[in-house]
């Protein structure tokens, strides 16, 4: 099978997307169309949405599910998850991975494989690698006496909330599972498709029924019924920072019902932030802008949605910035030279739509600017020029092919890096561009909590699996680095087993003299 044949049978098969509970697949006829963003009058399927009764019901089926899976040496329990990655490597399976999630979720080949296969592939095998770390820490031992940490799974079961933006993020639901956990997994409602298939393949692969169960439908819905379940283990989250601090207020709110404290881990929103020194090198910029803001419409959270330029540098900046964009090609992803495809879906599009109105009412756009729903959900890749540091365009997270500029004098360099540090809550993402060395150690000094993620002299996105490890603090998440052995910790609970070695069998005759 070839990509372009998958999308062919994808296309003309109406998916019918089923929750996955215990192995069975349950239709509850209560259901939600799967359309293509790009091209939303024609539908790909539809989705069964849950209630509280097949959340309980995935809950239940999770728990009984430990039993077992808990037990099961490590060695055997990571098999079905070496054979996925091995399926998804080349083949059938990668095929049809990729055609979903660019018909799902819209993206380009390039984009689609890297996310739905690659992405996948390397989070598997990272989890396997991290597992073997974490378990090969030990503690020393004596004459005597035998010291060992037991990497127990958690007690309960583990809820993974993914998004939409990112199908390798069904390792939310996968790293922990491969450390002996069972998982209720709730994907975003735009991604049920990449989701369901993600978690098919794993089934092939050989994943016994009920360690992962999936459940689709509203996020408060089902997060009503999970979150507030007395063998809640732990949260991992991906998604935005409103529903994730809902999250945390929903366990606060009932900490004292549960079996033990729930671990709450969570990356949620960004604003990336590229701040340009006078001695940057203008080209190497220019470049990286437009793929930080621009690549999946901008609908990443580590996206360059904020831009610092020197006065003395903007004009050439603006030139070249507005030139480079002005080239990108929107249209439908699947077709070839299409670099942008449309937003995930009409709520994120009036959101979209409603900013840009508001910036060409404030006389700030550049380039772009425009919203088109008519076919697909298209957003221009639109660059912004702010006068107020303050400006929503720079502070607040749209999620959206939107970068905002902001030119500040060249004296005031230390200034603007304080302004990047304090003028938003998330701190997630960011890129320093310059050549001049005392300039790059000024701004890893005042910048060193505003980003997880710091690049010098690239783009703020695109973070490799075992190389950049992924993850912000402050508003941006509990930086618990999704792909990592300190995620893996984050889902074992260690009992430290302490062994006095016996002074051998004692008789319990008493010996008599002769």
């Amino acid at each position: 099978m070839t990509i372009e044949q998958a999308l062919t049978t994808a296309r003309a098969t109406a998916v019918d997307i089923p929750h996955v509970i215990g192995g069975r697949e349950v239709r509850t006829g209560r259901t939600a169309p799967v359309v293509a963003p790009h091209d939303h009058h024609r539908p790909l399927g539809v989705v069964h949405w849950g209630t509280a009764a097949e959340a309980e019901a995935a809950i239940n089926t999770a728990l009984t599910a430990a039993r077992d899976w808990h037990r099961q040496d490590w060695s055997q329990r990571v098999q079905p998850f070496l054979r996925a990655a091995e399926l998804l490597a080349a083949g059938e399976w990668r095929d049809r991975l990729v055609a979903a999630a660019m018909l799902e979720l819209s993206k380009t080949h390039g984009q689609a494989d890297g996310d739905a296969a690659a992405e996948t592939v390397d989070l598997l095998l990272a989890g396997i690698a991290n597992l073997e770390a974490a378990y090969a820490v030990q503690p020393d031992s004596v004459d005597g006496v035998t010291n060992t940490l037991d990497y127990r799974p958690l007690e309960g079961f583990v809820f993974a909330v993914s998004p939409f933006n990112y199908a390798s993020m069904s390792h939310l639901a996968f790293g922990p599972a491969l450390l002996g956990n069972t998982v209720v997994w709730k994907p975003a409602e735009s991604a049920s498709w990449s989701a369901y298939l993600t978690l098919e393949l794993l089934r092939v692969a050989g994943l016994p029924d009920g360690v992962i169960n999936l459940v689709h439908g509203n996020g408060a819905e089902i997060g009503g019924t999970v979150l507030t379940h007395p063998e809640l283990a732990a949260v991992h989250f991906t998604g935005s920072t409103a529903t994730f601090q809902q999250i945390f207020r929903t366990v606060g709110t009932n900490i004292a019902g549960y079996r033990s404290y729930p671990r709450v881990v969570g990356e949620t929103g960004g604003k990336g932030f590229v701040v340009v020194h006078p001695s940057a090198d203008v080209d190497a910029l220019t470049d990286a802008v437009v793929h930080g803001a621009f690549d999946y419409q901008g609908q990443k959270c580590s996206a360059a949605s904020r831009l610092f330029v020197p006065r003395s540098l903007w004009p050439t900046v603006r030139d070249q910035l507005l030139d480079r964009t002005a080239q990108l090609r929107m249209g439908d992803p699947t077709e070839p030279g299409i670099q942008i495809g449309a937003v995930i879906n009409a709520r994120q599009f009036a959101k979209h739509e409603a900013a840009l109105a508001q910036a060409r009412a404030e006389g700030l756009v550049l380039t772009g600017g425009h919203a088109d729903a008519q076919v697909g959900w298209f957003v221009e890749p639109t660059v912004l020029q702010v006068d107020d540091p303050q400006s929503p365009f720079l502070t607040e997270e749209l999620f959206a092919p939107v970068t905002a500029a902001l030119v500040y004098d060249d004296a005031d360099w230390a200034k603007t890096l304080h302004l990047v540090d304090n003028s938003t809550g998330y701190a997630l993402t960011g890129a320093v561009f310059a050549t001049d060395e005392h300039a790059i150690t000024e701004a890893d000094d005042i910048l060193r909590y505003t980003a997880g993620n710091y690049v010098i002299n690239s783009h703020p996105t695109g973070a490799v699996v075992g190389q950049q490890p992924f993850g912000g603090a402050r508003a941006s998440g509990t930086n618990d680095k999704v792909g990592t052995v300190w995620n893996t910790i984050r889902f074992l609970s260690p009992r430290s087993v302490k062994r006095v070695a016996s002074a051998g069998p004692r008789s319990s005759r008493t010996s008599q003299p002769v």
